[in-house]
């Protein structure tokens, strides 16, 4: 049997990683069972990316809600009738908690009536059985799969299965997230949901989708890693519409979505996780006249804080290139102090969308140069240490010059770097031992062998040893000479 928690915890971010735990945390103290639901578990299986984190508690977890909260979290969206609510946690790690419910339709299409639940029927209530998959955080169930709907194979087959045949009946905006689902996962529609996909848009219920429903997918398309195939696939089937009339007309900025999403790649392959929620939106709505974009943004229903970051996009954008030209960042030093504090969404948009040379040249070099050598202090420090020179204020201070010099583009090569850090921290060079050199012997004269040293007058001396006589073989060692006998007195 798979370890599903090792998969979890293994493809986890460490900021991820993190926010999970204190979750746990918080729910084991209002004693509620939590699950780890929908999309996380989804792509832990499938092995994508894990975009946000999805829990379900069984129970209300308004507690849990505000205790993050408390703790530094930011909520998006709150919604208190459904229990549920969309946060973004330390690190960036964006995160939504709910509790487990069931939706009863008096008849197909109405308005379902809410009743809370367990964790089963929360999960037969949901869209597509890739998204009716649960893993247990509890103690005495950590890791524990739950899929009463068959997710798993559906997964392995690469297929995408509404869960009764009123699904798009009772949520129409299941027609755009199928489609969009197909696009980021490159998944097919099961033949009976693509039947009953055909039978709801010949039925025209696309078009009691409400604008705050249309508005939510705009926003997961403005997140997703190919929003121009989901955006391709909703206009392929006439559905852009839905989302917006003005958009459907005019189009979205294709080359603009493709400018923004080079410029995330090679973020992402410094070792960034840019949010380009902002960039993304802007890009998408390109070819739209100012006020149409105002007019689009009022209707999709956004958070005030992300109508916010939209609208003044382009204004923060040229703050920062004004900067970059300026004065203020004419030196290495203070160029990269600026950009370490600048948000990575706005320095995305500047290199996808600004023509000053001088501003893009600067973040590249920011991004290719400065945050790598950034990155290698540790390193410098380990060098510094072996060095001899104890860690405190003065070792942080030599580190920091150490860094600025190579800003500078000196201390580049790593055989300067004992040298520099000697002068940087007025480290003495140990003296090199001197070896002492033999004297020559004095010369022999003309047939002179050389002897050996003559033995000290005093003290005693020791005789050679005698070597044994070796015979040749076959002839017999001679018998030693009798001692003459004593003469008589």
């Amino acid at each position: 049997m798979p370890d599903y928690m090792f998969q979890l915890e293994s493809r986890l971010s460490p900021e991820q990683r993190a926010a999970m735990v204190r979750i746990q945390e918080l729910a084991a103290e209002s004693e509620a069972n939590l699950y780890l639901v929908g999309g996380a578990v989804r792509d832990v299986v499938s092995g994508m990316s894990i975009r946000d984190l999805d829990f379900t508690v069984e129970g209300n977890p308004s507690r849990i809600i505000h205790e993050l909260e408390k703790g530094g979290a930011k909520v998006t969206r709150h919604d208190e009738s459904q229990r549920s609510a969309e946060l973004v946690l330390s690190g960036d790690v964006d995160a939504s908690i709910a509790a487990a419910r069931e939706d009863i339709y008096a008849r197909p299409g109405a308005k379902p009536e809410t009743r809370f639940s367990t964790v089963m029927e929360d999960l037969r209530r949901r869209d597509f059985s890739i998204n009716a998959i649960a893993i247990s955080l509890n103690p005495n169930s950590r890791g524990l799969l739950l899929d009463p709907t068959n997710g798993l194979a559906d997964l392995e087959r690469h297929e995408i299965r509404a869960l009764s045949i009123h699904s798009f009946t009772n949520q129409p905006v299941r027609l755009l997230r199928a489609l969009r689902y197909e696009a980021r996962m490159g998944f097919k529609m099961e033949t009976r949901t693509r039947d009953w996909f055909n039978l709801a848009l010949e039925r025209e219920l696309q078009n009691t989708i409400s604008s705050d429903d249309a508005g939510s997918e705009f926003r997961q398309v403005a997140r997703e890693e190919k929003p121009a195939a989901v955006l391709k696939a909703w206009e392929a089937n006439k559905l852009l519409g839905v989302v917006n009339t003005t958009l459907e007309k005019r189009h979205p900025d294709y080359e603009a979505i493709n400018r923004i999403f080079r410029v995330r790649e090679d973020m992402v392959s410094n070792g960034l996780r840019p949010r380009l929620f902002a960039p993304v939106t802007a890009a998408i709505l390109g070819r739209l006249k100012d006020t149409e974009r105002k007019s689009v943004l009022g209707r999709m229903g956004f958070p005030s804080s992300e109508l916010r970051a939209v609208q003044e996009l382009e204004q923060e954008a040229l703050k920062i290139v004004k900067l970059l030209t300026g004065p203020k960042t004419a030196s290495p030093r203070d160029a990269y102090a600026f950009l370490e504090k600048a948000p990575l969404n706005l320095l995305a948009y500047i290199l996808a969308e600004s023509n000053n040379g001088k501003a893009v040249g600067k973040i590249r070099t920011y991004f290719s140069k400065w945050k790598p050598i950034r990155q290698a202090l540790p390193g410098v420090a380990a060098e510094l240490e072996a060095l001899g020179m104890e860690r405190g204020a003065k070792f942080d201070k030599v580190v920091e010059d150490f860094f600025q010099l190579q800003l500078l583009g000196r201390a580049r090569k790593p055989e300067d770097h004992a040298k520099i850090l000697r002068k940087l921290g007025g480290i003495k060079e140990q003296p090199k031992k001197v070896e002492e050199k033999k004297k020559p012997e004095k010369g022999k004269k003309k047939g002179e062998t050389p002897g050996k040293p003559e033995a000290a007058a005093t003290g005693p001396t020791t005789p050679p040893k005698i070597q044994p006589h070796r015979m040749a073989q076959g002839k017999a060692a001679p018998a030693p000479k009798a001692k003459p006998a004593a003469k008589k007195k």
